[in-house]
């Protein structure tokens, strides 16, 4: 049974509510979760409410320290958290050390928090008055995460939400809660004081609980975009600050002066990674005109070459994550067929290397898909790639930019005047050129534009230390030592 953590150790709360956790390879079950009430979150809370008093009052030395020693543990174990990955979310062990790799980027961001909570001082702003700034944490915040990043998206936020002084309550997704539990522990090993880092497993009940909370002052979120739009309007509603990062339909436009063959690995790799569970992933190619049959054929070739499979087999793609998402997704295909768009490659009945009952579908291509299929329109959310032909450039930017969402996006082409052109007219809050996945390096910021973000500040980066802590500004005046004694003259004011 896999347990909350709060206050420092395994807690089973007072929930007698469980849910299954599937290893998506074979299709059984593997595990059990506990599910929290609304009394277990509050008692949670709690717990990071009295932890979060006295961390605010640890110095930044003793903060990025216990940030130095996690990074350290989990650099030393990184496979064994990879491992835990792969076996509750389903994706390739290489895939799943890859996130790890990307968690700890973060780590090491937020090893930095005495310089990036340094502000500036202005000295006699007024005769004798000087200014400066502070940033102090908030208190306790909750991160809720999403099922296809179990370590990297909670990296993304509690690393700096500690560093910069908070409590955090972490809900994981309770597909795949066991690298959340893990990392509980490791950050506990490094040092870090009990109740600091909480981490409870829950549906609904327990989302709403931590949105409702008066204790908790703000919420970062990631998952699909009506669940985002959800947490943001319910939290804020509630007087919280609220990052609340939602879905995607990331295009890849494929200009006809491109390297065809670097444009179709990349459509491949972006496509069909982590079996597409990806908020980044790539699932339309917008191919301009004259490239588009050259360009499919050399996805499709390269397409043949994935080995579908248990991803402890050394394969290139797992299964997904339940079988009811697998079945989601393969009605998906079965729309597009429907609706009339070519099915280059079919996955519904792939070649495995894996057990019979595990949750698989193999890489389905679309040719000739319209913007009003619902291939094109919905985010899938797995591997399904589509591909939609125009006549120009002019009609790529159009079709990108009346997308409601705006997460991610990318071009491909030798020209750089186009490139420079679309970074600057496309609406997305991430651009790759020539790089079909523009995931941010830890000190950028990670976020979308349009339905893919809801609120106003992005994940980790500077707008991260700035969600997690606020700013006060202090106006002092300290009489000089002169001050003071026997003074006869007439009073004068400099």
């Amino acid at each position: 049974m896999i347990s909350h953590f709060v206050g420092g150790k395994r807690w089973e709360g007072a929930s007698t509510r469980t849910g299954d956790v599937f290893d998506p390879a074979t299709g059984t079950v593997a595990d059990r979760v506990l599910l929290a009430s609304a009394a277990d979150v509050d008692q949670a809370v709690g717990v990071a409410a009295a932890a979060a008093t006295s961390w605010k009052d640890a110095s930044l030395t003793k903060r990025s320290a216990v940030l130095f020693a996690f990074r350290e543990i989990v650099n030393a174990r990184r496979d064994e958290l990879a491992a835990v990955i792969t076996a509750q979310h389903g994706k390739v062990l290489s895939d799943a050390a890859g996130e790890v790799q990307r968690g700890i980027e973060v780590i090491e961001y937020a090893c930095g928090i005495p310089t990036l909570l340094r502000a500036g001082f202005s000295e006699n702003v007024s005769t004798g008055v000087d200014s400066y700034a502070i940033r102090q944490p908030l208190g306790v915040v909750a991160v809720i995460s999403p099922f296809n990043f179990p370590a990297m998206v909670p990296l993304w936020f509690v690393p700096i939400a500690i560093a910069a002084g908070n409590a955090v309550v972490l809900k994981p997704s309770e597909k795949d809660p066991g690298a959340a539990v893990l990392m509980a522990e490791w950050f506990a090993e490094a040092g870090l004081p009990d109740g600091v880092l909480n981490v409870v497993h829950g549906d609904r009940e327990a989302v709403d609980a931590l949105l409702d909370h008066p204790t908790v002052k703000a919420i970062s979120f990631v998952g699909s975009t009506p669940i985002a739009r959800y947490v943001y309007e319910r939290g804020t509603a509630n007087g919280k600050r609220v990052q609340a990062l939602g879905g995607a339909k990331n295009h890849m436009v494929v200009l006809p002066d491109a390297d065809l063959d670097l444009a179709a690995d990349a459509a491949v790799n972006a496509g069909f990674g982590s079996a597409g569970e990806r908020c980044m992933a790539i699932s339309v190619v917008v191919a301009v005109d004259p490239v588009g049959d050259s360009l499919v054929a050399g996805i499709a070739s390269r397409m043949s070459g994935i080995r579908t499979g248990d991803g402890r087999r050394n394969c290139d793609m797992g299964p997904l994550v339940t079988g009811a998402h697998r079945d989601r997704v393969a009605s998906y295909v079965a729309a597009g067929v429907e609706a009339g768009a070519t099915a280059v490659v079919d996955g519904r009945d792939p070649m495995v290397d894996g057990e019979a009952g595990g949750f698989w579908l193999g890489p389905t291509l679309f040719d000739h898909v319209t913007p009003d299929m619902s291939i094109y329109t919905d985010e899938i959310f797995g591997p399904v790639l589509c591909v939609v032909r125009v006549p120009s450039y002019d009609e790529a930017l159009k079709l990108v930019n009346d997308s409601p969402y705006g997460n991610g996006t990318a071009i491909f082409t030798n020209d750089g005047g186009a490139a420079r052109r679309f970074q600057h007219e496309v609406e997305a809050g991430m651009v790759g050129v020539n790089v079909p996945i523009p995931v941010p390096m830890a000190y950028y910021s990670f976020g979308g534009w349009k339905a893919s973000l809801f609120g106003d500040t992005h994940a980790h980066g500077l707008e991260g230390v700035h969600f997690f802590t606020r700013g006060k500004v202090v106006t002092s005046r300290w009489l000089d030592p002169s001050h003071g004694g026997l003074n006869l003259g007439f009073p004068t004011q400099t």
